[in-house]
């Protein structure tokens, strides 16, 4: 009989502590799921990928060139345009010879002009002869704007062949695949050796230092919580504990939607919520798509509803 008696009592404690526990186990404030900031490397021009030197989950840096495109063409239609410029450019020198002639022959006029107003002063030369050096003059100086204007036209020629071989640099630039951020390499679509298509992603990447859990809220937390409150986010750590890391609401959504189904909000109740982002800090235990709870560190139970 006191071993019954014993057996019972110890039945009831345990009971009690067990309601006592689960009576004083705390919800969290919200839910939801983590994600990364994901960006599309997509190529910008087409042709072979002659390098690609990714996998993924490979570590990359900002700026750093992980693969090429093939620039033969681009390459050859350069060198086009370089011979193209050359050719053009040794007219110039042919102009600038003529120019110099026509500068020489007017220099002679110049000098029979002189003679020919003394003379012309002294009745020793006709009018004649005075008309034709100027009128010789006058015909020179037509000549050689003539053919400054042709020297403009050469020079606005080749001017037009640099901006197409500056074009052709950009093209070849674009060839480079190149990363536009530092992160992780998360999925691959292309390999070395196949024919790349302008913009067709090649391959994803995400920065996972920094991590993003997407919570929803319902419209009676919503004035308790601001932009750049610290929050609790709630991780699990094992199937019996969790870990605790700290986070900044980074945005707040300024319109309701429906409850996500994969969501189970405090109030199972809500139709309406609001998605809010919470930035932390990652040291890679945190990955894409893991579950994460939030506790608003200012908000008291009466505030959100528990």
């Amino acid at each position: 009989m006191k071993r019954c008696f014993i057996i019972i009592v110890v039945a009831i404690t345990s009971l009690y502590l067990f309601s006592s526990c689960k009576k004083d186990e705390k919800k969290s404030d919200a839910y939801g799921n983590f994600e990364a900031v994901e960006v599309l490397v997509s190529a910008e021009n087409n042709g072979k990928l002659l390098q690609l030197k990714i996998e993924e989950g490979m570590s990359v840096s900002k700026g750093e060139v992980l693969g090429l495109i093939d620039t033969t063409d681009l390459y050859l239609k350069k060198l086009q345009l370089e011979a193209t410029i050359n050719s053009v450019s040794s007219g110039e020198s042919i102009i600038l010879s003529e120019i110099d002639v026509l500068q020489q022959q007017k220099d002679n006029l110049l000098k029979d002009k002189e003679r020919i107003d003394a003379m012309f002063a002294n009745n020793a030369a006709t009018q004649k002869q005075f008309d034709d050096v100027y009128g010789n003059i006058l015909l020179i100086d037509k000549q050689i704007a003539a053919a400054k204007t042709k020297f403009s036209s050469i020079e606005s020629e080749i001017k037009t062949y640099k901006v197409s071989i500056s074009q052709i640099d950009t093209a070849i630039s674009r060839c480079k695949i190149v990363s536009p951020i530092s992160g992780t390499i998360l999925s691959q679509y292309y390999h070395e050796g196949e024919f790349a298509a302008a913009g067709r992603p090649i391959f994803k990447v995400a920065n996972l230092d920094k991590m993003i859990l997407r919570v929803f809220i319902s419209g009676d937390q919503l004035p308790h919580i601001n932009i750049g409150q610290e929050v609790e986010v709630i991780i699990d750590d094992t199937k019996k504990s969790n870990s605790t890391i700290k986070g900044v609401v980074s945005w707040i959504s300024s319109e309701a939607v429906f409850t996500p189904k994969i969501i189970q909000t405090k109030k199972e109740r809500v139709n309406m919520v609001y998605p809010v982002k919470i930035i932390i800090g990652n040291n890679g235990d945190v990955k894409v798509g893991m579950p994460g709870e939030a506790n608003f560190i200012n908000i008291s139970a009466d505030d959100t509803g528990m």
